[in-house]
């Protein structure tokens, strides 16, 4: 899409009574493709299966993202530096699966992160993922130290592809710990990727990869086809290994 373009591209408003989405692939760079509509379980599916997601602040209408280009770690790709291995061999962590959904989304809601005022993570946001948990399509990853909460993240599945949506760590590492875990397991269970949507340094440094939106859309048409893990993921389970 032309500079020209962009400048000229509207941005529609969703109806309640229709879950049609505009085609991503036609999209501003930054993303921004319509607004309004709601946060239904259908809606949210139905916006992941398209590449979409919900990114707004409280006070503000429902704002739907697909941002170009898109960060996709490849869980095979997962890059572990010499100090994060130490951590992981420490043994001081452990981890768990779908165990404190409801935890884990509050304190990634109220974690402090420096340079962010407030968290997008409203309260309509919490009682739509909430739902999506309940449903089987989101899930958390909890990670403990002597037997505490200390780290931890949440996200949407469906086919072969993970949606990333926030993380936090309420000490050193706790997060990237989460973050390992979920990439071990879902690599051993096939996943084409874990969508990390926007590029961060802290990402990179993790192995994600930036991906051009419609190779991400390619990508995401042939993963969601793929069987579905529906339901809790309270079996799962994971040990760090070499």
């Amino acid at each position: 899409m032309s500079k020209e373009m962009e400048e000229e591209y509207y941005v529609p408003p969703l109806s309640k009574y229709s879950s049609n989405f505009p085609d991503p692939r036609y999209a501003p760079d930054e993303g921004l493709l319509a607004y309004g509509g709601d946060l239904s379980s259908h809606r949210l599916l139905l916006g992941y299966k398209k590449g979409i997601f919900p990114w707004y602040s409280e006070g503000d209408p429902i704002l739907w993202w697909s941002p170009n280009p898109r960060l996709l770690l490849y869980p095979e790709k997962f890059k572990v530096r010499k100090s994060f291995r130490r951590v992981l061999r420490s043994g001081k962590f452990s981890v768990t699966f779908d165990k404190y959904f409801s935890e884990v989304i509050e304190h990634c809601a109220t974690v402090y992160r420096e340079g962010q005022a407030s968290s997008w993570i409203v309260p309509e946001i919490i009682e739509a993922y909430t739902r999506l948990h309940e449903e089987g399509f989101a899930h958390s990853v909890e990670v403990y130290k002597e037997g505490y909460l200390i780290g931890g993240l949440y996200g949407v599945a469906f086919g072969k592809a993970f949606f990333g949506e926030s993380m936090f760590s309420l000490v050193p590492d706790a997060s990237k710990v989460a973050f390992k875990a979920l990439s071990d397991v879902l690599g051993d269970r096939g996943y084409d990727f874990i969508d990390c949507q926007m590029k961060t340094d802290h990402m990179i440094g993790l192995g994600a990869e930036v991906v051009e939106r419609d190779i991400f859309l390619d990508a995401l048409e042939i993963a969601i086809e793929k069987p579905t893990d529906f339901g809790k993921w309270h079996d799962f389970e994971w040990t760090y290994k070499e």
